[in-house]
């Protein structure tokens, strides 16, 4: 389906829980009231509106949180969601901790695809980021990710906290056929009091390690980044610059909370409760209508450059990260 401006909406970010076994500081703030359980979709209502969703056009599905795994059933869901008639791609972000014994599971089930959010290698920097030094789990999980086919790319938030870091991880580029990518950091919730460099300051490091660094042909995922590929590195280095290289006019997506609220735009707080109208009844039409009047609804950009335009007050760990 379309929106106003011509953009193809066809890409769906699906949060399942807003608890995390980790505590980045700036995904979740240091005090929080989680969600009450009853507030969270159920399997089944996530499933039904995947269904509407796929109907309007949309074929790819992100399964995000929180942490995704912590939830009970995750991989049981996501079996089910890949057999959904249309849906034709299903991945996961992961923090990775929990990942090692679900790869099977999740192999079995049919998963696409694994992001694994590493914002550090240095034990000591990693658990200042995320309040836990549990480096070494998700280091496990992702080579077992790579040897097990699975697709695989490496998130790392850009922070000034974690500059001596980015080399260390662009190095598993190096090792394997893995996409390791560089995310500007978005100013929503408790991000907005942390600060991070672009990604073209970024760039210009890894190039002087990678002095053949340049720009792939092909193209990567569902999402915005931008890659490069070296001849020394196996994998790949991509770029998302959602603040210094807006992509607004490209975007093609839009997301559901753990709570059922359809958004947009990150940035804005303005969405629509599809728990609200399934819990009132609504059939499937009025399902669909609800999440056409989202995608309807989808502005022309985000407002990450000036934070006084920016509506969304909740961390990130409740949007679906």
């Amino acid at each position: 389906m379309k929106d106003t401006l011509g953009r193809e909406i066809d890409y769906m970010r699906i949060s399942i829980t807003d608890r995390c076994n980790l505590h980045c500081r700036y995904c979740m703030p240091e005090v929080q009231e989680p969600v009450s359980h009853e507030e969270i979709l159920r399997y089944e209502e996530i499933l039904r509106i995947c269904k509407g969703a796929v109907e309007l056009g949309i074929h790819k599905f992100k399964i995000t949180g929180g942490e995704p795994l912590v939830r009970k059933g995750a991989v049981d869901f996501i079996g089910r969601l890949k057999m959904l008639p249309g849906v034709k791609y299903v991945t996961l972000t992961t923090n990775g901790t929990l990942l090692y014994k679900e790869i099977g599971g999740l192999k079995k089930a049919g998963l696409d695809g694994v992001n694994i959010s590493i914002d550090a290698v240095s034990p000591q920097v990693y658990q200042k980021i995320t309040g836990r030094n549990a480096f070494q789990e998700a280091e496990k999980a992702l080579y077992a990710c790579v040897k097990s086919g699975l697709q695989t790319r490496i998130n790392t938030v850009l922070l000034d906290e974690n500059e001596t870091e980015w080399l260390k991880l662009a190095a598993f580029a190096g090792q394997m056929p893995v996409d390791v990518r560089f995310i500007e950091l978005m100013p929503i919730g408790c991000a907005g009091k942390a600060s991070g460099p672009s990604v073209d300051y970024v760039y210009e490091m890894l190039k002087e390690r990678y002095e053949d660094l340049h720009m792939a042909a092909d193209r990567h995922g569902n999402g915005p980044a931008v890659y490069f590929k070296s001849k020394m590195l196996a994998g790949s280095i991509g770029f998302i610059g959602a603040n210094s290289h807006r992509f607004c006019s490209r975007c093609n997506r839009i997301r559901l909370t753990s709570t059922g609220e359809l958004k947009p735009c990150l940035s804005y707080e303005e969405s629509i409760s599809l728990r609200k109208m399934i819990r009132n009844g609504a059939d499937d039409i009025q399902l669909k209508n609800g999440i056409k009047q989202a995608i309807l609804a989808k502005p022309a950009a985000h407002c990450f450059s000036g934070a006084e335009g920016i509506t969304e007050r909740r961390p990130m760990n409740q949007i679906g990260g």
